[in-house]
């Protein structure tokens, strides 16, 4: 049940906010004057569309029921450059508003985007990664088509139905409200198309990003699905999202195909009515039948924007329901306060200060308790403990992606939430036991987009770590493929790039979370020789599972069960005889302690 919630979407507010159409608006703002001239096109082809039937007209009372033909083409060439004129304007202020969709679009997932990476690690905890990417996909591809053929369209549909009114009542006003008497059976049908309409398309959203959460989810998985074998499971897991997004669409096509034949049946009636008491009046001399024509065609044009309107209608709500769930995004505040109260150009020695530090994922479930400790710059520093007992967490508060609940940490003396997170984690280098290698180059995945970092640094990292030549023999050197999560590299080379990615960064403090204990013993060997070089003049964090690689450390910090339990160099914990000789003597035995003490 847990995971269902996890994929569930957020509870939808109002069809329609006002507050938040003002806050789309904004968005046109710099675009506003192409927006008024697209407008402007479309009022013009209206009232061009408006004059053909006034054209028909004429050329029906004045040249084929007096069989004056000699004027005929004229009207003929008017008609025609009418119809020549409107399709230009139609194509000009469909191409406007097209491009300001495009660029109110791009605006806009740039946005998220910029948001998506400002925002603290817990929010990504609970918010599974296939409903972001449907905000900075689907959600917007929906603000796009309001922008585009929604936003002036509605306001062309307004202002046609206003000129088809008055050109009926002009032309007959009794035909007209004969006409208009259908309109109460119109507003109902279109009422209740509305509401279930706006229902249908909001279950589509929800569904839709259920399922794209859960195909994100299993495809990243898929080494572990195939291994267990449960392909069949878990496909028809995703038949059953997928059937769901299925029914939805369906009922939404189904309302939108009710709907809009009811119109038409409505409209049919409508003309049978014109029909009838237009040629009573056409027998008694009262409408011309020029005249009875021009009416039928504005009463069919009367029909056009009322139905397109119902479909902006529907555009809109879908714009509702997506702007709600990308402002509630966008409106999500990095828990994390920022201070600045440090310059960017200020360098930090590698000072580190845990002072009664308590921390809890989840309300005071704490995973850390009054953890207290130091390290020198250029002290390396051991971090060890059974799993679970906080090792990783620590870190997590070191380079701030949480924040704790009491105490207090501190780098240089500086409390780390009183200095900006871009100049604290520039200060650090990383290296996790799980590598993220994004699809590109080596290049590209060693500098990260940094340009101060030259080629020949980043050969320099690699030399270092002895992957030089492993990749300058590869066909590209550096700029040579690398597939998406380093797909072609094994776990070991995958292992020391992240360490040439963070040499590269030359950073003042190396942490080193497990970053190990993915390779073999021939790859510990060969990068730990480098790890010496490497670590020197620098401040060092290091947790390990493999107790070997910490032996030198200057002090070694036991946690166990988020609490600090002993604090030593490598001889004198195994001389108490406490949690970190227990540890020591499981994976090396007794005759190895003794030879160590």
């Amino acid at each position: 049940m847990a995971a269902e919630n996890y994929h569930e979407e957020e509870a939808l507010g109002k069809a329609y906010d006002a507050g938040l159409m003002k806050r789309l608006l904004k968005y046109a703002k710099p675009y506003r004057t192409g927006l008024i001239f697209a407008t402007i096109l479309l009022i013009g082809g209206s009232v061009l569309q408006l004059l053909l039937p006034v054209m028909i007209q004429i050329g029906i009372d004045d040249y084929l029921l007096t069989k004056q033909m000699s004027g005929l083409g004229e009207i003929t060439l008017v008609y025609g450059g009418i119809l020549i004129a409107s399709f230009i304007l139609s194509y000009v202020q469909l191409y406007i508003t097209m491009l300001i969709g495009q660029k109110v679009q791009y605006d806009i997932r740039m946005e998220i985007f910029s948001h998506l990476q400002k925002l603290h690690m817990q929010f990504f905890d609970k918010n599974p990664v296939g409903r972001l990417v449907t905000r900075v996909t689907n959600d917007v591809n929906v603000l796009n088509e309001m922008f585009s053929s929604g936003l002036v369209a509605i306001f062309g549909d307004v202002i046609t139905l206003i000129g088809i009114v008055i050109a009926l009542l002009y032309y007959n006003w009794q035909l007209a409200l004969l006409t208009f008497a259908v309109l109460p059976f119109l507003i109902i049908a279109t009422a209740i198309f509305r509401k279930k309409a706006r229902q249908a398309y909001r279950d589509v959203r929800t569904r839709l990003a259920r399922l794209n959460a859960f195909t994100q989810e299993h495809v990243t998985g898929i080494s572990i699905i195939q291994l267990f074998t449960r392909e069949k499971a878990i496909f028809e897991n995703f038949s059953t999202i997928n059937a769901g997004l299925r029914s939805a669409h369906f009922r939404s096509v189904y309302y939108h195909a009710t709907f809009f034949p009811v119109v038409e049946i409505i409209s049919a009636v409508s003309l049978a009515v014109v029909l009838y008491y237009g040629s009573y009046q056409i027998a008694i001399t009262a409408l011309t039948f020029g005249e009875l024509v021009a009416f039928i065609q504005l009463v069919q044009r009367f029909y056009f924007p009322i139905r397109d309107l119902a479909e902006k209608y529907n555009i809109l709500q879908s714009s509702m329901a997506s702007s709600e769930r990308i402002f509630k995004l966008l409106d999500t505040e990095p828990e994390m306060s920022q201070k600045n109260v440090v310059d960017k150009s200020n360098k930090f020695s590698g000072a580190i200060d845990f002072e009664n530090v308590w921390f809890a994922y989840n309300n005071e479930d704490y995973v850390l308790k009054d953890v207290s400790f130091s390290v020198k710059p250029g002290e390396k520093v051991a971090i060890v403990g059974a799993t679970g007992a906080g090792k990783t967490s620590l870190i997590s508060l070191l380079f701030r992606f949480y924040d704790y609940q009491k105490g207090s940490i501190k780098l240089d003396g500086v409390d780390t939430r009183d200095i900006p997170t871009e100049v604290l984690r520039r200060q650090m280098g990383l290296v996790m036991q799980d590598v993220f290698i994004f699809s590109g180059d080596y290049a590209g995945n060693i500098r990260l987009g940094e340009e101060n970092i030259s080629d020949g640094k980043i050969k320099e990292a690699l030399r270092r770590v002895n992957l030089h030549d492993y990749i300058m023999e590869a066909e590209g050197g550096l700029q040579a493929e690398v597939k998406e999560r380093g797909a072609t590299l094994s776990t070991g080379q995958k292992q020391l790039l992240s360490f040439a990615r963070a040499l590269a960064f030359d950073p003042n403090i190396l942490v080193l979370d497990e970053a190990t204990s993915s390779v073999d013993t021939a790859t510990e060997r060969m990068i730990q020789g480098a790890l010496d070089n490497l670590l020197e003049n620098r401040t060092a964090i290091i947790i390990a599972h493999r107790l070997s690689t910490i032996e030198k450390a200057d002090k070694i910090i036991v946690l166990h069960h988020g609490q600090i339990r002993e604090i030593g160099r490598h001889k004198e914990l195994l001389d108490k005889k406490g949690i970190y000789y227990r540890l020591y003597q499981m994976q090396f035995g007794l005759d190895k302690i003794k030879k160590a003490v």
